[in-house]
């Protein structure tokens, strides 16, 4: 038999709240757009639904008696006549109707979300909500109904079992995911519209390039959401996680569950803490670990943890197989900010930091703020220095924002956490999307090397041995980069003058004397010639004609160098 192609008539009068019923603001992820709950029968879509609309002051709609008004008959009816194909053909056509319409909350049936061309209309026009439930619920909620089609096959609590293994893995492409257990109807909808609210409280901001963009995610508890928001852009539901032993031990087991949930299969590769990881022995361990999970091409990496892990990970995925897909989960406010975006990765040599690496972009960036309150200040204080360095070299209003705010934000404030990583973050992808691979003669990409050719001479000099952490080094080379600006007349001195001033006021060394160790100009400048940065044997520097202004130089005398190294406390 053809199945029929059922007409659509008018929408049904469903459930609307009355006048003022609204009793929660409606929260910014829903602007403009619907709610919709998807999840197995029995999850409480309906009930949790109805309660979500009339505490948003929405309408509600359920998908199934839609459908039913659509076909003159029941949904059983229509399987028993007709068979699955005709209902998914009635059921995708009435969700893409309803979601056209104005803003509302809709129930959809179990297998709604299966079907991929509802799946992407309800991802892209919707905000969509998995109420996750278990087996025992499920078993008790759906017993003695008989209207069930599914449930009229077997024993419901193989067929349920059955459905949670094909469904929970697809299920976990909705945007939220909130776990339904024995709690009542109403603290149920309360837990979901927190969840909501949550989600809206998250900034993402686009790195577009010319052969690949992808987003970085900035708010709290995206390593316990990380399954629900990979899944759908992840080629192959598996994956590798490279991590540290430090970090590891504080977020692994959550991304593991999150993964676990969202039906990823995954393994980990744990390394040692620290910059003595980014050695040619380390990746090589890593590579053959990586290998012997038996990865394939799909088979993507996901980075969790600074810098380091950021670097080394990027790198085994932009190396093996010749390039695995690649999602970074940077765990320290420096690699949120800096390294976990615009596709840099490498390792060490013993000639220098980075020298061996490769531009590697990245499916995704997840930059949980909420691991930021388990840093050291001394960490958080680092990862500013990469905040402050963007409105130094283009943003005069974010500096001024940072002198400011700096102090509260390095003290917990997660709003202004959120603001700073977020606009950094922007900033940075300006930057990256107008000189990819870092090739433009000119400013370009160089330009985020503001301070870094003092800073990594600083760092080899200690031996990269923790003793200076990348972004106090980088935080000593901004001052001293505008203090050879000054020296060189492309700036003020009070500009020089008011960088120290800031860094010093948030509590870090703000110049080579706070660090009490004895340096030598000529040892710090035989590490800037061995920096990658040097062109044609000359010495390459970021300076700056104000904050805000800053440009690239290839011509910068050394002797310049020399003379502020020397007037900053070095010796000959």
């Amino acid at each position: 038999m053809t199945p029929p192609v059922f007409p659509l008539p008018p929408l049904t009068e469903g459930f609307l709240p009355p006048p003022g019923a609204a009793a929660h603001p409606l929260p910014a992820s829903l602007a403009g757009r619907s709610l919709v709950l998807v999840g197995l029968m029995g999850a409480g879509k309906t009930s949790i639904g109805r309660r979500l609309a009339a505490r948003l002051g929405l309408a509600f709609r359920d998908a199934d008696a839609e459908i039913e008004m659509a076909a003159g008959c029941s949904v059983a009816d229509i399987f028993a006549r007709y068979g699955e194909p005709a209902f998914r053909d009635v059921e995708r056509r009435v969700i893409n109707r309803l979601l056209a319409g104005p803003p509302l909350v809709l129930a959809t049936g179990g297998g709604a979300f299966m079907d991929d061309d509802t799946r992407a209309a309800i991802r892209a026009r919707s905000l969509a909500v998995w109420l996750r439930a278990s087996l025992d619920t499920l078993v008790r909620r759906t017993a003695g109904r008989g209207h069930r089609p599914l449930l009229a096959q077997g024993d419901p609590a193989e067929i349920l079992q059955r459905l949670i293994a094909q469904r929970y893995p697809i299920y976990a492409e909705a945007h939220i995911v909130v776990q339904c257990g024995e709690d009542s109807p109403d603290v149920t909808t309360s837990r979901v519209l927190g969840a909501i609210t949550a989600h809206g409280a998250r900034a993402s901001v686009a790195i577009k390039l010319a052969a690949h963009s992808y987003n970085v995610l900035i708010g709290d508890g995206l390593i316990a959401d990380a399954g629900t928001l990979l899944a759908p852009i992840l080629p192959q539901k598996r994956c590798v996680i490279i991590s540290d032993s430090n970090v590891a031990a504080l977020h692994l087991p959550r991304l593991r569950a999150s993964l676990g949930d969202a039906g990823i299969t995954h393994d980990a590769v744990i390394v040692a803490a620290g910059e003595s990881s980014k050695s040619l022995g380390n990746y090589a361990s890593v590579v053959e670990q990586v290998l012997a999970a038996g990865v394939e091409r799909r088979t993507t990496i996901v980075a969790l943890g600074g810098g380091v892990v950021g670097d080394l990970a990027g790198f085994v995925a932009a190396s093996v197989l010749r390039g695995l897909p690649f999602v970074q989960i940077p765990t320290t406010l420096l690699s949120q900010v800096d390294s976990s975006v615009g596709g840099k990765t490498g390792i060490n040599s013993g000639f220098g930091k980075n020298l061996i690496g490769a531009f590697h972009q990245p499916l995704a960036v997840l930059a949980d703020t909420a691991v930021l309150a388990s840093l050291p200040a001394r960490e958080m204080q680092a990862g500013y220095a990469e905040i402050i360095k963007a409105g130094l070299i283009g943003d005069a209003d974010f500096f001024g924002w940072c002198e400011a705010n700096g102090a509260r934000l390095l003290a917990g404030d997660r709003g202004l956490q959120m603001e700073a990583i977020s606009r950094a973050v922007a900033f940075k992808a300006g930057v990256v999307a107008n000189d990819e691979r870092e090739e433009k003669p000119e400013n370009g990409r160089a330009l985020l090397n503001l301070g870094h050719s003092f800073g990594h001479a600083l760092e080899a000099e200690f031996g990269y041995d923790g003793r200076l952490l990348h972004g106090e080094a980088v935080a000593l080379g901004l001052g001293l980069a505008f203090k050879l600006s000054a020296l060189l007349g492309h700036c003020a001195p009070q500009d020089a003058q008011r960088v120290v001033a800031h860094v010093r006021n948030i509590g870090m060394a703000a110049e080579l004397a706070d660090l009490g160790c004895a340096f030598s100009a000529r040892g710090l400048m035989a590490h800037m010639q061995r920096d990658k940065k040097m062109r044609d044997g000359k010495l390459a520097f970021v300076l700056a004609r104000g904050v805000g202004q800053a440009f690239t130089s290839r011509d910068v005398p050394a002797d310049a160098v020399v003379q502020v190294l020397r007037e900053a406390g070095c010796g000959a």
